[in-house]
């Protein structure tokens, strides 16, 4: 089968498609005919080597993490799916890729896809929507009438986290430019602040939840906005110690990633606030329920651009420049 691939780590990973074995399944897995694959920023900073010591995979490896497709095989002791059925899925951080003609997705990884979207409408929501569900619902125990701040507004994660937020019943600010101002607002977002005329940390006040999507020094900036006793859930890092313990990795990386992290942790403490850092993870039955949101269109798929699947390089290369509004999905059927 056709997969786009990654030959090694670092500068030159030398990404392209690759015909590779039609995986073989496992008595808890599915195997699924990929209509779609949903790219995420994650997918070009895996071959870069940035989260090799974290993430696993054997090289020449498949990229991509999210999917939707239809089930064309069962494992043995698979019983919530069945050959036919429609499913998306997010399969990150499982070894195994997404932007192919087939790929291998766990039981407990899938759910079945909302009937009101199509395959490229699905593809585009499972780490987006899990990754804020953790984050906001699991980890920051947002709860109705709190402020949470939902950086970078118009883009991936941004899109489906404030439409999220709004389901929890909270007040949620943004960032974003002057022509991206309506989309934010239209999904939900109550303050939001144009980041080419003020700076969010001048304008924003007493917010209980910061969600870190933006890489710089805008999470540090972020302290000055939140209430004592706030929290920092950064999906971009810096990673940290408490993070290198849940994954059970050696003392030598949970000393580097406590180090990493060491600046951001004084200066929270300074201000009576907490930080950590999310990796999601692939979880079905939590799929299901934001599948149940997109069915009663509480929540709306928010896409940028559809890249048919030869052109899967230059789906990643468009969402590197960072400017899509929404989410950028590949086309595979």
């Amino acid at each position: 089968m056709k997969a786009l691939t990654f030959q090694r780590y670092g500068k030159s990973p030398d990404i392209g498609f690759a015909d590779v074995s039609r995986p073989t399944l496992k008595p808890d897995e599915l195997l699924v005919q990929v209509h779609a694959a949903g790219l995420n920023p994650i997918d070009n900073m895996i071959p870069t080597g940035t989260f090799k010591p974290v993430l696993r995979f054997q090289l020449p490896a498949t990229l991509g993490s999210d999917l939707a497709g239809v089930v064309t095989e069962v494992g043995s002791n698979v019983t919530r799916f069945k050959p036919g059925d429609a499913v998306f899925a997010s399969i990150f951080d499982l070894g195994t890729g997404a932007i192919a003609e087939y790929a291998v997705v766990p039981e407990c990884a899938a759910a079945l896809k909302p009937a009101n979207l199509d395959f490229v409408q699905a593809a585009s929501i499972p780490m987006v929507g899990l990754t804020a569900w953790q984050a906001l619902k699991e980890r920051a125990q947002l709860t109705r009438g709190q402020k949470v701040f939902i950086p970078a507004g118009s883009g991936g994660i941004g899109t489906f986290a404030i439409q999220l937020a709004k389901v929890f019943g909270a007040h949620v600010g943004t960032n974003t430019s002057t022509g991206n101002v309506p989309l934010v607002s239209s999904l939900g977002a109550d303050e939001v602040v144009d980041y080419k005329k003020q700076d969010f940390e001048k304008v924003l006040r007493g917010y209980d939840v910061v969600l870190g999507t933006i890489r710089g020094d805008a999470i540090e900036k972020s302290i000055d906005i939140l209430k004592p006793g706030g929290k920092i859930v950064s999906l971009i890092g810096p990673l940290d110690a408490a993070f290198a313990r849940a994954r059970h990795l050696n003392f030598v990386l949970t000393w580097v990633f406590g180090l990493m992290s060491r600046k951001i942790m004084r200066l929270a403490k300074k201000r009576d606030v907490s930080y950590s850092f999310l990796f999601m993870r692939p979880d079905g039955a939590r799929l299901a329920e934001i599948g149940e949101l997109l069915q009663t269109e509480r929540i709306r798929p928010v896409i940028d651009k559809v890249f048919p699947f030869d052109q899967a390089k230059e789906a990643l290369e468009y969402l590197a420049q960072g400017r899509s509004k929404g989410k950028v999905v590949v086309q595979v059927r």
